[in-house]
């Protein structure tokens, strides 16, 4: 693959991201040259660190606290000056670089954001609405832009500015990277400004903000900012004044934030004597995805889209930042299960409790008492026991009403025979075995298989008539006992096309483990023995399940304890799988910014946070082994599957990260073809750079 395209792999600019900075440089108040000097040196600090975009404090050229200053034509002839410099600097400096100034325009003064790119004014901003309460008072000295009389001003030798407050700026050459700006009040307001520039299309807003600090005030500012970013679907980036601003009756804190869509991204140490820079990588595909998913969101659009449509639109091109340039920000490697303890016990707590209410209405419902399952000692049917178990004791009926059954095939290991046995009598439940050999044997004697000759063929057929026969006793078991058949199969397997059709484990009355997936299965198995849901002998057994390998064990070995089959080596590791199903069907990414992801998240065990996993089982992979096991993924996910998944049984939807039947998030046909995915695919480079 030629250099130029790997490189572009490895940058995060041809991967849907862009880097923007929040910038909190030195002030003196009424000093617009120390200011332009301080704001140019941030400046080229950020662009130094690959950002594209950087915001600044409110009125920062001059500093905020100057009050009746503002009136002072020193002051503004000095900001005025100060524009300049800073417009002639950005000539050399690839970053729009938003900057806060007062304005005096048409014999009034403004609060105003100016919008510099390579030695260009693009536009400025003005504030909206102007505090004039408690210690604010800046209708003294401003005037709000709905008052403003002129739509574009001359400034710093530069002829018919964009002037106002209805501007969204639109990067043409970076998809999906539009953005607004509004100042300090304006989001405290009911309907922040910002709202109504989300839906005519900014996906990034700054504030720039100077925002005096009182006891208890940034926590409410981060809830502020946060909440509008994920109203807004957009990044948000706000820049609240620091060291420099005058402290007659006042004090500042220098509080900078990176919100993306609700998430914080990246925050500065407050109350610094320093200057502040931060950076966040900011997913412009994430919010683009999950604006057109919400489908209420253009509808709410739809319903102001007079408003809307009296936005102007600035466009211009940037030049992208060349080279390898990684991302700085995290990606967990487990999507479905946070690496913070606490998070992840509420996670678990949430899960295991929405399949027990989900599988207890469904028995209420139907009137059906009983439930017939089969127990293999793995890792699913174990869970499902589980949540069957604690369903009964939720509605207080006796576990024994769970018909449990294990049944041993060609090639059941004694551990995991073993285990399904200990597991059902620790928990009280019927206990019931079922040898379906002979079974088994008949049919393959029915349709002349090989094997029933003597032969060792141990094809998909030999497979299958297992699975089949196993799933075949359940519902005529639950026939007889007026039971009804509770599945295993989880999200994983679904997703993979991981299981046997029809009259195999693909089929059930009810299914409490199908958007539930093989990572989290894992960790919520560790979270019932940890917590102690059942009794430690339980628990025991629950913790020396998860140490099983992964095996469908449907074919034999030499002995009872040969294992021949290995899941993970035909489809790969759940924990890749996993991480390539979430980014594929959540956020529909494209393959190879999915593989940029996952380069990420696993190229290295020594960083990042784990969820508990024991350090010797904490894996690594090369990008060329991401790149095999997501042609894995994708294959079978959008050629080979779909008609298995449009047509899977009833089960409760658990995470965010969705459900792949067509009765909740995901909805597909049978016979489409992989091919633009592997298309894509193919960009993707085998060997990596060093950054």
């Amino acid at each position: 693959m030629p250099v130029k395209k790997t490189k572009s792999f490895f940058n995060l600019y041809h991967q849907g991201f862009i880097r923007a900075a929040v910038c909190i440089p030195e002030v003196k108040v009424a000093d617009p040259v120390f200011n332009a000097q301080q704001t140019i040196e941030l400046a080229r600090r950020a662009a130094k660190q690959k950002a594209i975009m950087a915001v600044f404090p409110e009125m920062g050229l001059s500093a905020y606290s100057n009050e009746d200053l503002f009136h002072q034509d020193a002051l503004l002839l000095g900001v005025q000056k100060a524009i300049a410099e800073v417009k002639k600097a950005s000539a050399k400096i690839n970053m729009i670089m938003i900057v806060g100034a007062p304005l005096q325009v048409d014999c009034r003064l403004f609060n105003c954001a100016v919008v510099f790119y390579r030695g260009h004014i693009m536009g400025v901003a003005v504030k909206s609405y102007l505090p004039n309460y408690r210690e604010f008072y800046e209708g003294r000295q401003f005037t709000p832009a709905s008052a403003a009389f002129s739509s574009t001003i001359d400034l710093a030798g530069q002829k018919d500015i964009p002037f106002g407050a209805d501007i969204v700026f639109h990067v043409t050459n970076i998809k999906s990277f539009s953005f607004f700006i509004e100042i300090c009040e304006d989001l405290w307001v009911p309907i922040p400004p910002s709202s109504f520039a989300a839906m005519a299309g900014a996906t990034i807003i700054g504030n720039l903000s100077a925002s005096n600090i009182t006891i208890g005030k940034s926590e409410y500012r981060q809830q502020l900012a946060a909440n509008q970013s994920a109203r807004c679907v957009a990044a948000y980036l706000y820049a609240a004044a620091g060291a420099g601003e005058s402290t007659t009756d006042l004090a500042w804190d220098g509080h900078a934030m990176i919100h993306e869509n609700g998430n914080l991204l990246a925050e500065s140490p407050r109350f610094s004597q320093q200057a502040q820079l931060i950076h966040g990588d900011i997913d412009l595909d994430r919010l683009a995805q999950d604006r057109m998913r919400l489908t209420s969101f253009g509808k709410n659009a739809a319903a102001h889209k007079e408003k809307i449509l009296s936005f102007r639109k600035i466009e211009f091109d940037v030049s992208l930042p060349g080279g390898a340039i990684l991302l700085k920000r995290d990606y967990p490697r487990f999507p479905y299960i946070p690496a913070d303890p606490s998070k992840r016990d509420q996670r678990c707590y949430e899960a295991y409790n929405i399949q027990v209410q989900g599988l207890a209405k469904r028995l209420k419902s139907s009137g059906i008492p009983h439930i017939a399952i089969g127990i293999s000692g793995g890792l699913d049917s174990t869970h499902a026991l589980i949540v069957a178990a604690k369903t009964m004791d939720l509605l207080k009926w006796p576990r024994a009403n769970i018909k449990a059954y294990t049944m041993p095939g060609f090639a059941t290991s004694r551990k995991t025979y073993n285990n399904a046995l200990k597991l059902m009598k620790a928990l009280d439940v019927e206990v019931n075995e079922i040898d379906i050999r002979p079974a088994c044997l008949q049919m393959l004697k029915d349709i002349k298989h090989p094997y029933s000759r003597g032969k060792k063929i141990f094809d998909i057929t030999f497979e299958n008539v297992q699975a089949g026969q196993r799933s075949a006793h359940l519902f005529r078991l639950a026939n007889m006992r007026n039971a009804l058949v509770v599945g295993t199969g989880d999200l994983s397997e679904l997703a993979l096309g991981w299981s046997t059709y029809g009259i195999g484990d693909h089929m059930s009355h009810y299914n409490v483990n199908a958007s539930v997936p093989k990572t989290l299965i894992q960790h919520l198995i560790r979270w019932v023995a940890n917590t102690r849901q059942f009794s430690p002998a339980v628990c025991e057994i629950l913790i020396d399940v998860l140490e099983t390998e992964i095996s469908p064990e449907l074919i034999p070995g030499k002995n009872k304890d040969q294992l021949v089959q290995r899941t993970e080596d035909t489809i790969g590791p759940y924990e890749l799988q996993d991480f390539n199903n979430f980014y594929i069907t959540r956020f529909g990414y494209l393959p190879s910014k999915v593989a940029f992801l996952a380069y990420h998240a696993w190229k290295d065990r020594k960083k990042g946070l784990w969820p508990d996993i024991a350090v010797d089982k904490r894996n690594a992979y090369t990008l060329k082994e991401i790149k095999k096991w997501l042609r894995v993924y994708l294959y079978r996910f959008f050629k080979t599957s779909q008609y298995k998944r449009s047509c899977v049984p009833n089960s409760p939807k658990v995470g965010s990260g969705g459900s792949l039947s067509p009765r909740g998030d995901y909805r597909a046909p049978s016979d489409s073809e992989a091919d633009i995915w592997l298309k894509n695919w193919e960009t993707i480079p085998e060997e990596e750079i060093r950054s």
